[in-house]
């Protein structure tokens, strides 16, 4: 796994360094640090919305706080909630300014940013009710065409549908969304948002994300690709409330898609610190408890089990993103999913991941000579750098592994 890991998300770099007038800085003593990872590694960032508007006071405004240092301690990339049901409550007024005050302030710390969902029959707007089937997705486009425009620049990647194997026969309460599913089929509705984001966005990272792991997933992105509908990557949600898949089950899922040759982000991940849910629960949302607490046994089983997943994501070559669901205890149906506690303090699972991001998959500062034509050579982690000679900086990336060459001009 560890060779796999060398194998496919470092670079053997050679650097040419160039003094300002183009001729090859030689013989001089340079630093390398890196700055980013190329590979992102995210957490669901709901809270941020409710912290950057102020919302928060007190203890909860210091807990909010806490939560935001260890995000970006850690993290790479946010996920941030576009479920249309809160966003825009009442038609036309959506929260837009909000969000995008928690969109800047992931920006500002050099996280990268994904809005979730565009398209999803669960959290809808309730209004859609009162409409017909195709005033629902005039509406339904609309809205995409709208949050797309507003938030370029500030988000730039989406899931555009989600969960559309269940959409359809999703039975569960009465929704707009399914009922615009049930008429066109799956895949002219995913066809018609992903062609209404592009058309808005034709830069933005467009997703199709789905819990459903069985192949009735992979034969419906097989469809679709089919039928010409153009997905950047491949969303694949990992809630692993009943117990972690283990690497058998993680690899078989990953070889399900592998023939698309498209990115895999595993967009939504959690494993529990806690009492593992009963495996005859179906719907997550059905296993409700009030008390469902992280345990010290729980806690050593989650760390040993996040590394096991993580390492064996990282090492595999179409996995480019792994979004943790999400960073704090109950903030995902109350159950002890995050890598914090309540009350902010972090668990070991966090502290094994920073020890992997931060440390063994992070290249450390090195000091390098420069030969007699201005080069360096050093092996490093994908990602983003900063070289500085005698107080001046400049920044590289590494975007491609195996042997590569770039230039910095001082």
């Amino acid at each position: 796994m560890n060779n796999d890991i060398k194998k496919n998300r470092t670079a053997d770099a050679t650097l040419t360094i160039l003094k300002a007038d183009g001729t090859p800085l030689a013989n001089q003593e340079v630093l390398v640090e890196q700055t980013r990872h190329k590979f992102l590694f995210g957490t669901a960032a709901f809270d941020l919305v409710r912290l950057t508007n102020g919302d928060y006071q007190g203890k909860d405004l210091e807990l909010a706080e806490q939560r935001a240092e260890n995000i970006k301690a850690l993290f790479n990339s946010a996920t941030l909630p576009f479920y249309w049901g809160r966003f825009e409550p009442e038609r036309g007024k959506p929260i837009t300014e909000k969000v995008k005050n928690a969109a800047r302030w992931c920006l500002d710390h050099n996280m990268v940013t994904k809005g979730h969902p565009l398209c999803w029959h669960t959290v809808t707007a309730d209004w859609l009710l009162e409409l017909s089937n195709e005033e629902i997705l005039q509406a339904q486009i609309a809205r995409i065409h709208r949050d797309v425009s507003d938030f370029q620049g500030l988000i730039d990647m989406w899931d555009v549908l989600n969960e559309a194997v269940i959409m359809p026969v999703f039975d569960k309460y009465d929704n707009g969304i399914t009922r615009i599913c049930k008429e066109l089929g799956r895949i002219k509705t995913i066809k018609t948002m992903f062609d209404a984001a592009r058309e808005t966005n034709p830069n933005a990272t467009l997703l199709i994300n789905d819990f459903d792991v069985s192949s009735a997933y992979d034969i419906l992105v097989e469809g679709c690709l089919e039928a010409g509908i153009k997905f950047d990557v491949i969303g694949i949600q990992s809630h692993m409330h009943q117990g972690w898949w283990g690497v058998d089950k993680t690899l078989w899922v990953l070889q399900n898609f592998e023939r698309f040759n498209l990115p895999i982000h595993f967009t939504e991940t959690t494993l529990l610190s806690g009492q593992i849910m009963p495996p005859e629960i179906v719907d997550l949302n059905d296993y409700q408890v009030t008390d469902w607490p992280s345990t010290p046994e729980g806690e050593a089983r989650q760390a040993d089990e996040t590394i096991q997943h993580y390492k064996t994501l990282f090492a595999h070559p179409l996995v480019e993103s792994i979004t943790w669901w999400d960073s704090s205890d109950g903030g995902w149906l109350n159950a002890p999913a995050g890598l914090l506690r309540k009350d902010g303090s972090v668990k070991p699972a966090y502290e094994e991941l920073m020890k992997l991001v931060k440390g063994e998959w992070w290249t450390s500062p090195i000091k390098l000579s420069t030969d007699a034509n201005g080069q360096i050579q050093f092996n490093g982690f994908l990602g983003d750098y900063e070289l500085t000679h005698a107080g001046s900086k400049k920044y590289f990336a590494l975007n491609n592994k195996g042997r590569v060459k770039a230039e910095v001009r001082l």
